[in-house]
């Protein structure tokens, strides 16, 4: 779990392997668009992210 800041982030899902981008700065909950696994969750402006990065874009 990593805490990132404010870019758009390309991630792997860790229960289907699906890789989605979403936003460092997230103020809602991100689920996988395949499974619904949480990949990320807001923790005080920041997205506490759940999933493996792959890059940072």
């Amino acid at each position: 779990m990593t805490n990132t800041n404010s870019k758009f982030i390309k991630v792997r899902c860790s229960k289907c392997k699906n890789e989605q981008v979403i936003f460092g700065k997230s103020s809602q909950i991100t689920n996988c668009l395949v499974c619904k696994e949480m990949l990320a969750s807001p923790k005080g402006g920041k997205a506490q992210v759940n999933a493996r990065i792959l890059e940072v874009l």
